[in-house]
């Protein structure tokens, strides 16, 4: 095993120190991307599901299942699809 100065052994452990720093930094960010991805997904399908309902009566669970599972993207298209549907089965037909 070879030997390490204090110097060498300083070095190390400042390296370590800013690699665990900039590892907690991206962490965080990467939790709040997904953070916020999640709110504008569960918050479309809340916004989705209230003008269905509105539209259309009550939901069956089928419907509120597949708004749960879909995509951001998808839940945005759905909810400008909306405006033109005349019942569930036209606007899932539309999309």
């Amino acid at each position: 095993m070879p030997y390490v100065t204090s110097a060498e052994r300083f070095g190390i452990e400042k390296g370590l120190q800013q690699g665990l720093q900039q590892g907690r930094q991206e962490g965080r960010q990467e939790g709040r991307q997904e953070g916020r991805q999640e709110g504008r997904q569960e918050e479309a399908v809340v916004f989705l599901q209230r003008l269905l309902t509105h539209r259309f009566g009550r939901l069956p669970d089928a419907v509120c299942a597949r708004l749960t599972s879909a995509s951001i993207e998808q839940l945005e298209t759905w909810i400008l699809n909306v405006l033109d549907a005349e019942s569930l089965v036209d606007f899932f037909d539309r999309c």
